[in-house]
């Protein structure tokens, strides 16, 4: 007797569109995926907020009804968003891709420049069930109020060079694009500086200079950067990479290795693994997914399986130990 096809059951999902994803050549990516999921039976509530903040409070709101799965559309600030919702609750959360970097994405095998490929892979994983991946707690003293906070990231955490340069490149209307990144990091490579870290990894005390450190849960930040190659989403741990110090003819050689994961081989590059992370420096602001945290000092914390996802399942040999 041939098996009965699988039926599957409709879903009541929140889908939350980045207001900037609304305006532009992408504007259509968040109708076309809200048409295909209702053309499929599931109950959709779609979230299209003038701003940032109301779409914030819309979206939280939403979760709290728990719903079958909260969708973003956007790049990486929307992913952060709906991470920090979703943390810790059973509510999966599922990405469209259409930002900048879109490295989440990548880091979980979603189709990010084919927006049909990134439709179809979500509502695959709608019906297939959410896949379960870590996500690193941050907690740190908020700047503007002063009081102790806490947010969660899923891709990487940057407190050197790099959050120099994406705190330059947020602030750029133009150009858009990857490009946008890498014009940042010209300009801040003139003013390349030493600085003084003091990490704390699973209680060991480690006090060295460096150019930069990050703090890696997936593989890459900037559009495709692989700063940590070898991390994974599932292992309970955080990659942490550091930088020494560089000249700048020795940072533009191994700059452009980064693209290709290639420059752990330098001597002067260090990648090591912990469930928790303390970061000191002086003058000091840390970056996650692309998004302001805060100055240093801060604390990091892996949380394992504390995020779902309607991603791709990555196989039975993802997870490394060390």
């Amino acid at each position: 007797m041939s098996p009965k096809p699988r039926v599957t059951k409709p879903k009541r999902v929140v889908v939350a569109i980045n207001p900037s994803a609304s305006f532009g050549a992408k504007s259509d990516i968040g109708p076309a995926l809200v048409q295909t999921l209702r053309a499929e039976g599931h109950e959709v509530h779609s979230l299209t907020e003038p701003s940032w903040l109301e779409l914030l409070a819309s979206a939280r709101a939403a979760v709290k009804s728990r719903p079958d799965a909260l969708i973003v559309v956007g790049g990486d600030g929307i992913v952060n968003l709906g991470a920090n919702l979703v943390a810790g609750t059973r509510v999966p959360l599922g990405i469209i891709p259409s930002g900048t970097g879109n490295d989440m994405a990548r880091g979980l095998g979603i189709p990010h420049e084919d927006t049909e490929a990134a439709i179809a892979t979500l509502t695959a994983a709608l019906r297939d069930g959410p896949r379960t991946i870590d996500a690193a707690r941050i907690s740190y003293v908020d700047d503007t109020t002063g009081e102790p906070a806490q947010r969660w990231f899923l891709c990487a955490l940057s407190a050197g060079f790099d959050a120099i340069v994406n705190e330059r490149a947020n602030n750029m209307r133009n150009p858009k694009g990857p490009s946008r990144y890498i014009i940042a990091l010209m300009v801040e490579l003139a003013r390349l500086k030493r600085i003084a870290y003091r990490l704390t990894l699973d209680g060991r005390v480690l006090e060295t200079e460096g150019a930069l450190v990050s703090v890696g849960n997936s593989v890459s930040l900037g559009g495709g950067m692989r700063i940590t190659p070898d991390a994974k989403l599932d292992d309970g741990l955080l990659d942490v990479l550091i930088v020494k110090p560089l000249g700048r003819a020795a940072f533009l050689r191994i700059f452009p290795r980064v693209f290709k994961g290639t420059h752990v081989t330098d001597a002067r590059v260090t990648i090591l693994r912990a469930r928790s992370i303390r970061l000191e420096a002086d003058d000091m602001v840390a970056y996650a997914d692309g998004e302001r945290i805060a100055p240093l000092p801060i604390d990091i914390e892996a949380v394992p399986g504390a995020v779902r996802v309607l991603a791709p399942n990555p196989g039975p040999n993802s997870v490394h130990h060390g």
